[in-house]
């Protein structure tokens, strides 16, 4: 069996791993994978893992709606399906997935939302009208949907995107990482301990991960050190905003800052299925995150984290009562690792693709 798969770019973040284990781990299985994609822009960067896989450049694809590359990047699509002769298309992500599916393929198209875009302030009012109307229309043309969390697809059924019989939530297999030693990672991270807890926060520092709103949590707990890290293009914003308890530091390690915080923060406006906090919580890090997308299926509220609506003040009472009982953050440190490990593995997700894969082949 052939599976291409195709996304925008394998910018660094949890969708480039989840879909780079996938091209390692599926043959394997005896399923020949190729990873098409465009390149990384602006301040983005290629996640490393994409040197570990086969894949082949589709030099007009990327994130920006751009109608002239659109339609070169789906005739250098075709030229790549003829080529590679799949026996199967896997899309990832809106912009990808509107290309694969622009006309209809001679292949089963199967299509995975990582998240959506429709709570992304990007893509708001109007756009997000737009957006779901198309997301309707190439439902049609798609013989599975996949998301990366229960939840998610809920979300997309309510909106009548697709049927409930086309969508299975399959959870994305995460990496134990090695944790770097705290004296080791303070070091790396040119950060200063001084007795201070310190509340961690990794993401792309854009929009849809409301950056400035952890900087509004920060200036209500002075008495904590918090740690941002990512890149992206917010970022010059937030450190010009960062308040004196703000260590802003770009893109980083997860290995180096999980090493150093004691609580990880969240304060996305939407997500799929955070791979950063899975990280977080193989790492035994308690987290305190907003209640979008699938956080709630990663984080057992009130047992591996806390789970709170987005009012900053809301999520600064919850950070406060763990930065106060330590001996919740201990309970809560050994079961999100504990709890981690039984529902986030790799083997899991990968044999949750060949069987889909199968199923349709057959």
């Amino acid at each position: 069996m052939r599976v291409l798969h195709v996304i925008a770019r394998l910018n660094v973040g949890g969708t480039a791993r989840y879909i780079t284990q996938l091209a390692n781990e599926l043959p394997k299985h005896g399923i020949e994978t190729l990873v098409a994609t465009g390149y990384v822009q602006g301040a983005e960067v290629e996640d490393p893992s994409a040197a570990t896989i086969k894949l082949v450049r589709i030099k007009s694809l990327g994130r920006a709606i751009n109608p002239i590359k659109d339609y070169l990047a789906h005739r250098q699509l075709q030229k790549i399906v003829k080529e590679f002769k799949p026996d199967i298309i896997h899309s990832h992500t809106f912009k990808a997935g509107s290309i694969v599916r622009a006309r209809k393929q001679s292949v089963p198209v199967i299509h995975t939302f990582h998240g959506h875009l429709l709570e992304d302030p990007e893509f708001s009012g109007f756009k997000a009208s737009v957006i779901t109307a198309i997301e309707k229309r190439l439902a049609k043309k798609t013989s599975k949907l996949v998301t990366v969390g229960q939840r998610v697809a809920d979300e997309l059924v309510e909106l009548n995107v697709g049927e409930k019989a086309q969508y299975i939530s399959i959870a994305p297999g995460v990496k134990e990482l090695s944790i770097t030693p705290r004296t080791d990672a303070l070091k790396n991270l040119g950060i200063t301990d001084d007795g201070r807890p310190i509340i961690g926060w990794i993401a792309r520092v854009t929009g849809v991960k409301n950056p400035m709103r952890a900087l509004e949590v920060a200036r209500a707990i002075p008495s904590a050190h918090f740690v941002v890290a990512g890149g992206g293009d917010l970022l010059d914003e937030v450190k010009e905003a960062a308040p004196s308890n703000v260590s802003v530091i770009g893109w980083a390690k997860a290995e180096d800052l999980f090493g150093v915080s004691d609580l990880i923060l969240s304060t996305s406006e939407n997500e799929g299925m955070p791979i950063a906090l899975i990280e977080a919580q193989f790492a035994g890090k308690p987290v305190v995150a907003t209640d979008v997308g699938g956080v709630s299926e990663v984080i057992a509220n009130h047992e591996t984290g806390l789970v709170t609506n987005k009012n900053t003040g809301s999520i600064a009472a919850a950070l406060n009562s763990l930065i106060l009982d330590t001996q919740k953050r201990t309970q809560m440190s050994a079961l999100a690792t504990s709890r981690a490990r039984a529902l986030f593995s790799i083997d899991q997700m990968v044999n949750a693709h060949v069987s889909l894969y199968q199923s349709i082949v057959n």
